[in-house]
């Protein structure tokens, strides 16, 4: 996706989203509680679409590049959030509807 410059997962551990594998420039580690948008996807249960990051109340710059940024929860068999897949852009308002649809089914392949 030529409009996607990080993509990875953070696991949930307690009070802290830890960053697993990822793709692009080096990652914040470590995710404290409860700020950012992958803690907002975790709290919130549901899919995050942010069109302008630095609008987002909490957001943690990893990368000064980011604009915008989908965040999508996984799921355990108890409707528990164990991991996000965060996917970043360097430009606002990348994503939309379309990318919501594929990540959210991209997800679910790696669950099952």
């Amino acid at each position: 996706m030529d409009y996607f410059f990080w993509c990875g997962f953070y696991f949930v551990n307690e009070k802290e989203l830890t960053v697993g594998p990822y793709q692009g420039s080096l990652a914040c580690q470590i995710l404290s509680y409860p700020h950012g948008v992958c803690w907002a996807s975790v709290n919130q249960k549901k899919t995050m679409v942010i069109p302008d990051v630095h609008a987002f109340p909490g957001h943690i710059a990893c990368d000064s590049r980011s604009q915008s940024e989908i965040v999508i929860p996984l799921f355990d068999e108890n409707y528990s959030v164990w991991a996000v897949m965060d996917v970043d852009s360097s430009k606002k308002d990348s994503f939309g509807e379309n990318d919501v649809l594929w990540l959210e089914k991209i997800v679910q392949l790696i669950v099952k």
